[in-house]
């Protein structure tokens, strides 16, 4: 066995590799390279996610963007075997039957990680993101802090939107952590598959993974209802029957939180309706404005030192203003109504969020412009607020790369 030691990985800003690139990289054979041994950069680079794929070296996600580790790339044979190492025999069976699989997988002491593992042009391929070991409080993340009233709602429906990748599962989890902190409730959680682990604090909290611990969202969720819950959490509404089975759970009694892949309130609130045939469209309307208690829409940005990103959230909590736009298929006018009611029901648009991130100096200008659906107003209304301040408003230049620190011994 070589007495030499791996060399410490370098990061080079994502592009098409030249002939300097790969001369660049060192020689490390990929037999040395476990998965234990990429978590480790993973960690020190404080990524949020790695890519693994034939013909490329291995690509971490920092700070919102895919940066190559200065490493051979992948054969097939390579990376066939490393994606081996983290699955069992039958999920292997899985893969190769169902073409795609998602699992998880814990290294100790270090963190849980949630894997999507899948097939491109013939070869294995893979996408990890790391699940940190403690779950996260309202309060670290700078979620608005109307989240923990909504939190201790007795029933009703709660969304939580966003691209993927914008902290949609971290802000739940936050939510649920801060009920099971203070209230002695049930609270049933379905998962695909299971990402934060939660300890009983004053809750009992239940989490069933689906293809383990239930065969479907679906099935989880009819069968759920049966279990005495107060509360009931679901990845996502996937289709008019999950969205059908969550809005009777919230109107018997439940406190019911849902994820969807949408940008805004209004967005949201439109495709719960229009996944249903018009003719069931007006009872569906009257269903979800008596249910629905909130949306938070949310996205990430890069703070004005590089040092890693933060939350921007539009609010959107029901009042009787919006529960009257819901019922009589006026959505459009849901943005001006949450424009308007920031002080006494603590709403805010994404520009306000942006706006207060932008005069705090936790982002830049530009990070915030790139960030908003209406920029042209975003800068009118920061306008207004210099004038009345005396902040001065520039558009800060981004760092030049995304080159992290050199790695500590």
């Amino acid at each position: 066995m070589s007495s030499n030691p791996i060399p410490k990985p370098e990061l080079s800003l994502i592009g098409n590799p030249g002939p300097a690139d790969h001369a660049a990289r060192p020689a490390i054979p990929h037999s040395k390279i476990d998965i234990k041994y990429l978590i480790r950069t993973f960690i020190k680079y404080n990524a949020s996610d790695l890519h693994l794929k034939v013909g490329r070296p291995p690509l971490y996600r920092i700070n919102g963007r895919l940066i190559p580790v200065k490493l051979p790339d992948f054969t097939p044979e390579q990376l066939e075997h490393l994606i081996s190492t983290i699955l069992t025999p039958k999920q292997r069976g899985d893969l190769e039957h169902d073409r795609e699989l998602n699992t998880t997988f814990l290294i100790p002491d270090v963190g849980r990680f949630r894997c999507n593992v899948y097939y491109q042009l013939g070869n294995l391929a893979a996408a990890i993101r790391m699940i940190p070991l403690v779950v996260p409080k309202i309060d670290d993340l700078g979620l608005p802090t109307v989240l923990k009233d909504i939190a201790q709602r007795p029933r009703g429906l709660f969304l939580v939107t966003g691209a993927s990748g914008t902290g949609k599962s971290t802000t739940l989890a936050a939510m649920i952590q801060y009920i099971n902190e203070n209230s002695h409730v049930h609270i049933l959680s379905l998962e695909d598959p299971i990402e934060f682990l939660f300890r009983d604090i004053k809750a009992s909290i239940t989490q069933r993974q689906v293809g383990i611990d239930t065969l479907s969202f679906q099935d989880g969720l009819a069968s759920g209802l049966r279990q005495d819950p107060d509360v009931i959490v679901i990845g996502e509404l996937l289709d008019r029957d999950m969205i059908q089975t969550a809005l009777t759970a919230a109107e018997t009694g439940h406190l019911v939180f849902a994820t969807l892949h949408t940008n805004t309130a209004k967005s949201s609130i439109s495709r719960i309706i229009d996944v249903f045939p018009p003719e069931m469209r007006p009872q569906v309307r009257i269903q979800l404005a008596s249910t629905l208690i909130g949306v938070i829409s949310q996205q990430l940005l890069l703070r004005t030192d590089a040092s890693g990103r933060i939350a921007a959230c539009e609010v959107m909590v029901k009042s009787p203003l919006i529960e009257e736009f819901i019922r009589n298929d006026q959505t459009d006018r849901i943005p001006e109504a949450i424009e308007n009611s920031n002080n006494h029901y603590r709403m805010q648009t994404m520009n306000q969020a942006l706006q207060l991130l932008v005069t705090s100096k936790a982002v830049t200008l530009d990070e915030a412009l790139k960030s908003s659906d209406s920029p042209d107003n975003l800068r009118l209304a920061l306008s207004g607020m210099n004038r009345e301040s005396g902040y001065e408003m520039a558009s800060s230049d981004q760092p030049s790369s995304l080159m992290p620190p050199p790695l500590k011994s």
